[in-house]
């Protein structure tokens, strides 16, 4: 098993975080290769996230299934050190809304089909109307402006192709993420997930697009769902910094500790390494009070019950 080229080890200083690191799991990493502009690939932040005690990762693309990267990178390198996972994520890119794109995925061992991101109403209106202080990495591919996918028809029904994308996560027992959609459609595709007996579903960032309160969370919560927060938008030396740990906080007592978890949401250009935002993130916590069993639920024990490992 061969190491990246031009690997680079991360020290964590903090000897208790770097104790609550083992046995992580990061379902959100943004690694190379992307149209955005990357800082690691996917077989350099394996190796960080292993030398730190992860027990796996999930990388994410908005524009393409990420499967057959890991695969060919892993065949490449003679294997990597933890499983790396991913899915596809239901932009224009692959033909939105398209069930053979997430069968195809899943089938190649993916397991999560995130619905419209960049492509959903709610993150296009609020990149235009934010432009730059949304703080969302800009394609260094000159690719041509996403169209809104909705996934509710002209009576507010979830459209058929919907639901056939919903019985294929069903059928891998796949995690659905509801990707930036506006919480009037998630709260729609959580009810109809949940009456299917889909068991793996995630709202990301309900806080960031989204636009979510606490209260509206726990709602999807009672439903179903369960919360991930990106830990990027807690660290002061990230593009993306946002609110103070109080805010996290609060949406993780209104959300309950069981059905909350945490992912890096990194690996752009110009941002602190995951490894190391999660340990900035579980030192910040736990001297805001939160106990160090609790911060173990929300990186190691729900992620990976959420996962499936």
């Amino acid at each position: 098993m061969l190491q990246p080229a031009n690997h680079e080890t991360i020290t964590i200083d903090d000897a208790e975080a770097a104790e609550l690191l083992v046995g992580a799991v990061d379902l959100h990493v943004h690694a190379s290769p992307s149209p955005f502009p990357r800082r690691l690939p996917i077989a350099e932040a394996a190796w960080q996230a292993h030398e730190a005690g992860f027990r796996a990762i999930l990388t994410k693309s908005h524009h393409h299934s990420m499967v057959t990267d890991i695969r060919a990178t892993s065949e490449a390198l003679g294997g990597l050190p933890i499983p790396v996972v991913s899915g596809v994520a239901l932009n224009n890119y692959v033909g939105g809304l398209n069930p053979y794109a997430a069968e195809l995925a899943l089938a190649q061992g993916g397991r999560i089909v995130w619905f419209p991101t960049i492509s959903s109403d709610a993150h296009i209106c609020v990149h235009e109307a934010e432009g730059e202080n949304l703080k969302f990495p800009t394609n260094n591919l000159g690719l041509r402006h996403t169209a809104e996918i909705g996934i509710l028809d002209a009576e507010g029904r979830l459209k058929p192709e919907v639901l056939d994308i919903l019985e294929v996560i069903k059928t891998h027992d796949a995690i659905m993420s509801c990707g930036h959609l506006d919480p009037a459609q998630i709260g729609v595709l959580i009810a109809q997930a949940s009456e299917m007996g889909i068991e793996r579903i995630l709202v990301n960032h309900p806080n960031f697009v989204i636009q979510a309160d606490p209260q509206r969370v726990r709602r999807w919560v009672e439903m179903g769902a369960r919360i991930e927060h990106s830990i990027c938008q807690y660290d002061d030396r990230t593009s993306f910094h946002q609110w103070g740990l109080d805010v996290l906080i609060s949406f993780i007592e209104a959300a309950g500790i069981d059905n909350t978890l945490l992912g890096s949401d990194l690996g752009q250009a110009n941002n602190p390494y995951p490894v190391d935002a999660y340990a900035r993130i579980v030192r910040g916590l736990l001297d805001a009070g939160v106990p160090r069993g609790d911060v173990r639920k929300l990186i190691n024990d729900n992620p990976a019950d959420l996962l499936g490992i």
